[in-house]
């Protein structure tokens, strides 16, 4: 059954003639009884400026982003039963993230976000706001804190393979002239993105029984079954499933 929210009817003052009902919004998923929004499939987009492992790529596609949607309402819904407080952010931790996106995210760096001008113009383009970029974070840092404790245990980030995304995928993104972060400065970060890379697999097939459970219904036929370039499903990347 597809679900719609639809518009009030109203009827012509002068003519005495309705009209038509005007969808305004419409369910394209639930998951455990939670709905998924056709909006939020467009703001999950929009959001995608923001992730680090996004930079430089095509545009996420709105099936990718359902994929992404479903994959953070699991977790969350996990982490909620499992009542990990310890992986809830500080707003000091969240700060910290939006300020550290501000200056080195290649996206923000062509547009000056570490200036107050150029934030305001960077939000504007995309058409974000202050506080949902703070959501967004606060959100990615729940879902990456229950990623570490419940799949990290065991995994190791050798130095040189810090070295070699610094090298051959963060610093091509830049273009010439541009303030180029140091790796000091950025090798915690990246060490996050390849541990998130790492889990993927773990990930995928704990979410992948979740799904067999019956616990997801992707009601939108166009929307499900994303696929690479190859013609294959790939899991979304630990970073993706922290990104809403």
């Amino acid at each position: 059954m597809l679900f719609a929210v639809v518009g009030a009817i109203f009827f012509g003052a002068q003519s005495g003639t309705a009209q038509m009902p005007v969808v305004l919004d419409r369910v394209v998923a639930v998951v455990n009884r939670y709905a998924i929004l056709a909006s939020d499939i467009d703001e999950e987009i929009r959001l995608s400026v923001l992730d680090p492992a996004r930079s430089g790529q095509v545009i996420l596609t709105r099936q990718r982003a359902l994929d992404q949607l479903i994959s953070q309402t699991l977790i969350q819904q996990q982490i909620r039963h499992d009542d990990l407080q310890a992986v809830e952010p500080t707003q000091e931790e969240v700060n910290a993230r939006v300020e550290e996106t501000r200056r080195v995210l290649p996206e923000c760096v062509h547009q000056n976000c570490a200036s107050e001008a150029g934030w305001k113009a960077f939000l504007a383009t995309h058409k974000l706001t202050p506080e949902r970029v703070a959501v967004y974070f606060r959100y990615r840092l729940e879902i990456l804190g229950f990623i570490e404790q419940r799949f990290r245990s065991g995994i190791h980030i050798a130095q040189q393979d810090i070295e070699n995304y610094y090298r051959d995928t963060l610093l091509p993104q830049y273009k010439p002239g541009e303030d180029v972060p140091s790796l000091d400065k950025v090798a915690p970060r990246i060490e996050e993105i390849l541990l998130q890379q790492q889990v993927n697999a773990m990930f995928d097939e704990w979410l992948t029984n979740l799904r067999n459970q019956g616990d997801v219904e992707v009601l939108d036929p166009s929307l499900e079954n994303p696929k690479d370039e190859a013609g294959t499903q790939p899991p979304p990347s630990a970073e993706e499933k922290g990104s809403r």
